[in-house]
């Protein structure tokens, strides 16, 4: 294996589980792939039940070690790449990338960072606005009479998947590409641009939200670095300081 690919950090989320049985196989699993840190965002659960010690076996330190997470964003603000896993059809203009593409991309990472893969919950998946904190969403393919797949069950394919392409990449070359924005930078930046935006009436309060959707699929899909956030993220400040002088201007002259 490539010593750029032992490197890398692998953390699994899991947004509120609510089975213990469910909890101690996944974290049985990180410890079949060798993931670096299981990451919990408000478990609904006990982490550390009989049920789901028994059920994890050695894989028992992630459940005691585990990461806790009031919020998604705060779970993976420090991972370069995040690919997150959808579910559901009904998941509007966000657009489905193939398992192998975003997988092979989360290996392609040149930074010391910490990746991520993060699952929904258990009885209705990530919801758009967590979806939209990847740079890329995949959808295991399953049949149409019965699509629904167990949590546990999604992780460890994901988990094989992801072994699998760590493990030919000892006789691939990939081509190393710049890792795009933290979901922290771009959600602070949107933050920003959304409230100059409704200063200037661009946005509607009733509107604002699906606009900014749109906004940010596109920096995702454009796989916006970070400092071309902070370049558009100076332009915004930049217009908001303009057009609070030229107020004050007009104010002074009334």
């Amino acid at each position: 294996m490539k010593e750029h690919t032992k490197s890398i950090l692998i953390k699994i989320v899991i947004v509120e589980p609510i089975g213990e049985l469910n909890l101690g196989n996944i974290a049985r699993l990180c410890a079949n792939f060798e993931v670096d840190e299981l990451r919990l965002v408000a478990p609904r659960c006990n982490l550390i039940s009989k049920e789901s010690q028994r059920m994890a076996l050695r894989g028992i330190k992630y459940l005691k070690n585990a990461g806790i997470y009031s919020n998604l964003l705060d779970a993976i603000q420090d991972c370069s790449r995040v690919v997150a896993t959808c579910g559901r059809i009904d998941h509007g203009e966000i657009p489905l990338h193939s398992s192998k593409n975003a997988l092979q991309w989360l290996l392609e990472t040149e930074s010391s960072k910490p990746i991520a893969i993060v699952f929904g919950r258990e009885d209705r998946g990530l919801t758009n606005s967590e979806l939209q904190m990847a740079q890329k969403v995949i959808s295991l393919k399953t049949s149409e009479k019965y699509p629904s797949l167990n949590l546990s069950h999604a992780v460890a394919i994901i988990l094989h998947q992801l072994n699998h392409f760590r493990e030919t990449s000892n006789s691939e070359e990939r081509t190393r590409k710049c890792d795009p924005a933290s979901a922290k930078e771009l959600n602070d930046f949107l933050e920003d641009a959304k409230n100059l935006l409704l200063e200037i009436g661009f946005l509607y309060p009733h509107t604002e939200r699906a606009r900014m959707e749109k906004i940010k699929g596109l920096l995702q899909r454009g796989e916006t670095r970070s400092e071309e956030v902070s370049l558009i993220r100076g332009i915004v400040r930049q217009v908001r300081w303009f057009s609070n002088k030229n107020n004050q201007q007009i104010n002074r002259r009334d």
